[in-house]
């Protein structure tokens, strides 16, 4: 009984000796960490977009009556026209029908005319062919304009999808582009909405001439904003009295909104939320517990970041020991 007792006395000591020493093997060090104090300061506001260069306008030189011939084209790719240019003529076969009958209702219209003067015919003969005579000139003068072709617009001849003698079928003949000025379309995050203004300058910067700087002015301010992007839509102007811009181009649009008071933070303390775009910090709290804290970033300057939201002034933020933390670890601060 006794031998029994002393057996199971020892066995327990065992277990707890054996329990004692897994615990001191498995015991984990408190990561260290490097931290750094972060304040406003002032930041310039200058925000850079991409946009491509598109043409000011876009017309497309088509005829309405879908079953018309070409008769003659009288331009070509790459040629410059300007507003008002002929540019194709159509098959007159029924502008020449509409121009006899009008001929033919003005010769009416004045001898009924000349008749009711005399008191030959009523007033009313006379006002309904009148109302037909203007009628029937108004419905010539549009066939004119859908025979006669004209640009609408100074430009270049960007497309040409028909030749000489083909049915049109009512589809766009002719494509004309006005390339002076240019127009550029960007958006704008949504906190800039009160700073833009129509007639505020842009600089545009262009990959085919790296050395040069373009003015734009802002043309037109979108009045709402996208809900998904919170972004707003722009229009920006830009002279092309050169003709050396294109239609196509890569363009960055670069504002300068002035200076702000932004929090600002080491590169070294941003975290990419892995799967989505979201960035994150760890804060040192005062019980150095770290908390992993959302951020919105503002623009890049060398090796720092502009934080929009998501720290106060004076926060302690972890820029080094990172990858060992995790929400609400503890930590040992070391310089």
């Amino acid at each position: 009984m006794k031998k029994n007792s002393v057996l199971a006395l020892s066995i327990a000591l065992l277990i707890t000796g054996c329990n004692s020493g897994r615990q001191q093997t498995t015991e984990v060090a408190v990561p260290e960490v490097k931290v750094q104090t972060v304040h406003y300061q002032s930041v310039e506001q200058e925000q850079i977009y991409t946009a491509t260069i598109t043409p000011y306008s876009r017309n497309m030189i088509s005829s309405y009556q879908t079953t018309m011939r070409i008769e003659k084209l009288m331009v070509e790719v790459g040629d410059y026209v300007t507003a008002g240019k002929l540019l194709v003529q159509m098959e007159q076969t029924n502008y020449l029908q509409a121009k006899l009958q009008i001929e033919n209702l003005k010769v009416d219209f004045g001898r009924v005319q000349a008749l009711y003067q005399t008191g030959g015919v009523p007033k009313q003969q006379l006002d309904q062919l009148k109302t037909q005579l203007d009628v029937t000139q108004e419905t010539f003068e549009n066939l004119e304009k859908n025979t006669f072709l004209k640009s609408p617009v100074s430009g270049i001849v960007t497309q040409r999808n028909f030749d000489n003698g083909d049915l049109t079928g009512g589809q766009p003949i002719l494509q004309v582009q006005q390339l002076n000025p240019l127009k550029v379309i960007i958006n704008i995050q949504e906190n800039y909405f009160p700073l833009v203004k129509a007639g505020m300058s842009a600089a545009i910067r262009l990959d085919s001439y790296p050395d040069e700087q373009f003015e734009g002015k802002v043309k037109l301010v979108y009045p709402t904003i996208d809900a998904a992007s919170h972004t707003f839509t722009t229009e920006i102007v830009v002279n092309n009295n050169q003709m050396k811009i294109r239609p196509g181009m890569f363009a960055r649009v670069s504002f300068n909104f002035g200076n702000a008071e932004r929090i600002v933070v080491p590169d070294v303390a941003i975290i990419k939320q892995s799967g989505v775009n979201d960035r994150y910090v760890y804060v040192l709290n005062n019980n150095n517990t770290v908390t992993y804290t959302k951020v919105e970033l503002g623009l890049r300057m060398g090796n720092l970041y502009e934080i929009l939201s998501g720290l106060n002034d004076g926060d302690r933020v972890v820029t080094a020991g990172i990858s060992r933390l995790v929400d609400g670890t503890n930590v040992k601060v070391v310089e």
